[in-house]
């Protein structure tokens, strides 16, 4: 009973990055209604940035929160600069963008950086939480900032005007743009704060994983089967599904033979093939009805 607490302690700690990348990708594929294949390559570029100042000297929460700054801006520069002229272009051809930013940071991120391990400090130490070997303070400090950033994205998008209007802009652009709301800038706002959002993850991530250019690959595939076991079309789905993907990995991880740390990643693969099969909308998920 022991093993299976902290097994499942340990997957909702890691559930929480999860939630997060896949809270970043349902906001962007609700803007524009395609997956962001470079979502996990932001995250690290970000996390890489707040690594740089820290080396500079400043303190960690201040680059925690100069990090977010960027990314916000550098979310809404990409779709400004890239996204927004492809808005009418075919799906391959925002594929093709996708790819490339990916490919593009990435490599640039190796040029200045290199493909060196770097170690990520905690600013919640590795310590056993409240005395208990189930759970360690880093483990329990990812939820905290995981559920505060829920909570606060919560209020802001049911109590906010700008909340609001991101929301009609993503479910009813053609009535919102009725009433005045600018919904090319909801679409940009939404990249920002998904890019920021991803940046939490990766800075919540690194000190697990090591910081280097391709540390976010896998998280990003957990979070595409989180985004899609929850609902593609539904941020509280996504939250939920994250959770419950990195419970799900943990624990096969343990108590199904021959799986292993080697092959977690194509359980997530195989669950997200399995959802698309017997309920593609997701848990969570609506489906969309176009009129023709």
């Amino acid at each position: 009973m022991e093993l299976f607490t902290n097994q499942v302690l340990a997957g909702i700690a890691t559930g929480a990055i999860y939630a997060c990348m896949a809270l970043a990708v349902v906001m962007i594929y609700q803007a524009i209604d395609h997956l962001n294949f470079a979502q996990g390559e932001m995250a690290m570029f970000s996390t890489f940035i707040s690594w740089q100042l820290m080396q500079w000297g400043i303190p960690y929460w201040g680059a925690f929160v100069i990090t977010l700054v960027l990314s916000f801006i550098g979310g809404i520069a990409i779709e400004r600069i890239l996204f927004k002229p492809l808005a009418k272009a075919p799906v391959l051809t925002n594929v093709a963008g996708f790819i490339a930013l990916f490919a593009i940071i990435n490599s640039s991120a190796g040029l200045i950086w290199d493909f060196t391990i770097k170690q990520y400090p905690t600013p919640f130490g590795s310590s056993p939480f409240l005395g208990s070997q189930l759970i360690s303070t880093h483990q329990a400090g990812m939820i905290g900032v995981t559920v505060l950033l829920l909570l606060g994205l919560y209020f802001f998008f049911q109590y906010t005007r700008i909340g609001l209007a991101m929301r009609a802009a993503a479910s009813v652009p053609e009535s919102a743009r009725l009433v005045g709301i600018n919904t090319s800038w909801m679409i940009a706002l939404g990249w920002g704060m998904a890019t920021a959002i991803g940046a939490i993850a990766g800075m919540l991530i690194a000190p697990v994983v090591f910081l280097e250019p391709n540390m976010m690959g896998g998280v990003l595939i957990y979070g595409f089967a989180a985004a899609v076991l929850g609902g593609l079309t539904s941020p509280f789905g996504a939250v939920v599904g994250g959770f419950l993907v990195g419970i799900f990995e943990n624990l096969a991880g343990t108590y199904i033979p021959g799986v292993g740390n080697e092959l977690k990643l194509p359980i997530a693969l195989a669950l997200i093939i399995s959802v698309l099969v017997v309920k593609p909308a997701g848990l969570f998920g609506r489906h969309i009805v176009k009129r023709v």
